[in-house]
């Protein structure tokens, strides 16, 4: 017989899963073909879920010893050729290894009978248990497949991981699946089977039995947490659940607390509640065996069978008057199409939350506009923004762009306006956290002599590098490209000539036509860029979907982080900053990506939420890589022009388009980083963050402190660029702004993006844009006298500006939060 085997306690694990190998060999023993497919990762809890929006990978495992640790996991699977027995690992559930097995792998060895999920480290008897078992969920998944399946599970009694009485058990349970298959009842989908993991098992009974009916009586399985306590992974609570005194309960209990105290939860179920239960029932249900010693068998059907009740045929709710208009509130017509199928319904959900449905209407296009004076809402991409309507409406219509902002996203306009406003202002912070920039423009490699005329920073450091002293390196960014395209490291002329020589010898046959450059405001790729997949049309509906789609993979060419010289002319040079690093997040690099609005001319507001983006690999200081750990631009290369060597840029580049698309670990929510600071940041240091002795909290807010006086500083610099910086009073602007924290916890300023690409979050940061679009809509919805605008309830935060900005932005109401929307600016700058 051909036996699929999954459980939800993944890979064979003497901590967290300690049965299946026993159970798999002794399947094979027995003569049955086995195939497993297991979650990468413990799964307890999960029940038949499955991960919406989230891209399956497998890995591929090697059984090692029987109850040892010693099988080994891989990237790939083993040829044809290569001898041995291995297993598939997904990032899943049971209930997709269940599909995935019976679907997509193990089709060379023939039809799949019978699903067998588990042995489960712990009993699945009583309905408290049963809801919500993966084990049970992956069995139910087969058998809404129409396939004969069998959730195991084994109650231990003893937290002895005895091979003899483990082997026992597994006899045993060869020996019922093999009955169960040859006597499957009439109407049975699936059978769910309690063996008891006692010495002489096989010799006690084995019952038909109903699964017992019980409830959490004694109060939440939730137990609170202090915010600041740690949190163990999902396999080590699971481990201390199992092993928790039965008859245990609350440890805490709910004193009075202020409403709304923030706390955070674990999940602690109180087994009192089961064992209760279980004393209390007439024999005959699955707990009541497994307590007397006895194999459990309960045939279920693959559904939720409705509950006895006399109420029958069609239920006639009282009819609702319709709403009515208020007067008072002119209507809305919202033009919303973003074209971007990860953000398009978080703005239309962001809308129906601050406006009630009566009071605004979907266009398909601005030819339905009723009249071109109505009240009018757009937010569309920047090419396709009507901005003579927009300037010739400036009380009726409302648009998401500015359309002049290149001071603060393009890099070469950037250093110009952080210059500008450093020479009247030399003691903002910006001084302190924007790194010196050098910016330069160059055709072809041949003309970089003259380039690098007046880049005396630049020669200066060249020239300490040739002294031998501690080696400086320079980060060079074309200053319109994005997606990480065109970055590179080098610390002599040398090696930055090398860059350029090696762009122009990749495109000898580009046309200057081809690689004209674009100095509008537009949002500007590289040709690299341009070669992403279309994306799917716009989703119009007015309900955001559950999970976010993610970014399409990436074909060969958009690995290539390179451009043509000649296609974008400005280029920008910074030091190159050491990052700081968490040890317990493999030291890798990271930036923190911000999430900034600009309404009107002019209010600034940061949303609280940000995201932490880390690079593919281990960080390395440049330099210090040797010969066998890979160079190259992504790719692996060794030598570029002339020989001249590149670095392994997966190490240094945190933008996430540059990796695979499922990119899991490298995107995480800011306030969730590791409790401690790191070590690297000296009791000392300038900002004053707290040294490994402070929590999480402390040096966090120090951090985001940081930002917000930066970015208020950031847009009064571009503010005095009035002829590349112009806010117009009936528009607003979504901006995502990169910092970089280095080791001493100093915050650095590294670009500014329009139009940022929010998809690149994927699942971790779809709640975090969420949020924000509904930021948005509530700071700005006070237009046209809709919902939200600056009514809200306000609470004053820290960090607005510094000194004497602090004392006018009080004024002004700088500083005050909503909805997690920090304002840190307010000014007038006469466009109204």
């Amino acid at each position: 017989m051909h036996i699929l085997v999954t459980n939800d306690d993944g890979p064979p694990s003497q901590q967290s899963s300690p049965y299946v190998h026993s159970l798999v060999k002794t399947l094979q023993d027995a003569g049955h073909t086995v195939s497993v497919i297991l979650p990468h990762v413990q799964r307890s809890w999960i029940g038949k879920a499955h991960f919406v929006g989230k891209a399956i990978k497998p890995t591929y495992f090697r059984p090692g010893t029987l109850h040892t640790d010693d099988g080994t996991t891989h990237d790939l699977p083993l040829s044809e050729e290569e001898p041995g027995e291995e297993w598939v690992l997904v990032d899943g559930t049971p209930g997709t290894c269940a599909q995935l097995g019976l679907h997509h792998f193990f089709k060379d060895r023939g039809p799949i009978e019978l699903v067998v999920s588990g042995p489960n480290y712990g009993r699945n008897s009583t309905s408290l248990f049963s809801l919500s078992s993966g084990t049970v969920g992956g069995a139910m998944e087969a058998a809404t497949c129409r396939k004969k399946a069998i959730a195991l599970s084994y109650a231990f009694f003893s937290r002895d991981h005895d091979p003899t009485v483990i082997a026992e058990a597994s006899r045993l349970s060869l020996r019922v699946i093999e009955h169960l298959y040859g006597n499957w009842g009439e109407d049975v989908d699936l059978y769910t089977v309690n063996v008891p993991l006692i010495e002489g098992v096989e010799k006690n009974k084995i019952m038909y039995t109903n699964v017992l009916q019980n409830y959490w009586s004694s109060g939440s399985p939730f137990e609170e947490i202090e915010a600041g306590e740690d949190e163990m992974k999902a396999g080590e609570r699971e481990n201390a659940i199992r092993h928790q005194n039965p008859n245990s309960g609350d440890a805490k209990s709910s004193s009075g607390a202020a409403r709304f105290k923030h706390k955070h939860f674990k999940w602690a179920p109180k087994f009192q509640d089961v064992h209760k239960s279980v004393d209390e029932a007439p024999p005959g249900n699955d707990g009541w065996a497994v307590k007397q010693g006895y194999t459990s068998i309960t045939p279920l059907k693959a559904n939720f069978m409705h509950a006895p009740s006399s109420l029958q045929g069609e239920l006639k709710l009282s009819p609702t008057p319709p709403t009515q208009p208020d007067p008072s509130r002119p209507h809305i017509y919202a033009l919303i199409d973003y074209e971007d199928p990860y953000v398009q319904p978080l703005i239309l959900s962001a809308l129906s939350t601050h406006f009630p449905p009566s009071s605004y209407t979907l266009l398909p296009s601005l030819a339905s506009l009723p009249t071109p004076t109505s009240p009018t809402l757009l937010i569309l991409p920047y090419e396709s923004l009507p901005f003579d309507h927009l300037l010739a409406h400036p009380t009726t219509t409302l648009a998401n762009s500015y359309i002049i902002r290149k001071a603060l996203i393009r890099k070469h306009y950037l250093a110009h306006t952080i210059t500008n406003y450093l020479a009247k202002n030399p003691t903002s912070p910006l001084k302190e956290h924007v790194p010196v920039t050098v910016a330069f423009e160059l055709d072809y490699a041949e003309f970089l002599d003259d380039a690098l005329l007046e880049a005396w920073e630049l020669k200066e450091s060249f020239g300490r590098n040739e002294e031998g002293a501690e080696r400086e390196w320079w980060i060079l960014k074309p200053s319109m490209s994005d997606r990480g395209q065109g970055i590179r490291l080098f610390s002599s002329e040398e090696e930055l000539r090398g860059v350029f020589e090696e762009w122009d010898a990749e495109n000898p046959e580009e046309s200057d036509e081809e690689g004209e450059e674009d100095d509008s405001d537009g949002v500007v790729h590289s040709a690299q860029a341009h070669s992403q997949p279309s994306s799917p049309p716009p989703d119009t509906s007015t309900h955001a979907s559950s999970s976010p789609p993610l970014p399409p993979k990436k074909n060969a060419q958009d690995a290539n982080t390179g451009i043509m010289t000649s296609q974008l002319r400005h280029f920008v040079a910074q030091p190159y900053i050491s990052p700081l690093l968490f040890p317990s997040l493999g030291n890798r690099k990271f930036h923190i990506r911000s999430y900034i609005l600009a309404v009107g001319a002019l209010k600034v507001y940061v949303y609280r939420e940000m995201l932490a983006l880390f690079a593919a690999e281990k960080y390395i200081p440049p330099g210090n890589e040797s010969e066998d750990e890979g160079f190259g631009g992504g790719g692996g290369e060794t030598a570029g022009v002339d020989g001249a060597r590149k670095l392994d840029m997966r190490r240094h580049l945190t933008n996430t388009c540059l990796q695979d698309v499922e990119r899991e670990g490298s995107v995480l929510r800011f306030w969730e980083l590791p409790e401690r600071a790191p070590a690297s940041i000296p009791s000392t240091a300038s900002s004053s963050i707290p040294t490994e002795k402070s929590s999480t909290a402390d040096y966090l807010r120090t951090i985001f402190t940081q930002i917000l006086t930066c970015t208020s500083h950031l847009f009064r610099a571009a503010a005095a660029q009035s002829t590349t910086f112009q806010p117009l009073p009936n528009a607003f602007e979504v901006f995502g702004v990169d910092w970089m924290v280095d080791e001493r916890g100093e915050v650095w300023l590294l670009e500014v993006n329009a139009f940022p690409d929010f998809r690149q979050s994927g699942e971790v940061g779809w709640g975090v844009v969420e949020g924000f679009w509904k930021g948005v809509v509530g700071c700005v919805g006070g237009f046209g006298g809709g919902g939200g605008g600056e009514n809200g309830e306000e609470r004053n935060v820290g960090g607005d500006g510094g000194k004497e900005g602090d004392r006018r932005g009080q004024e002004k109401g700088e500083g005050k939060e909503r909805d997690g929307m920090v304002r840190v600016l307010e000014m007038d700058m006469g466009r109204g």
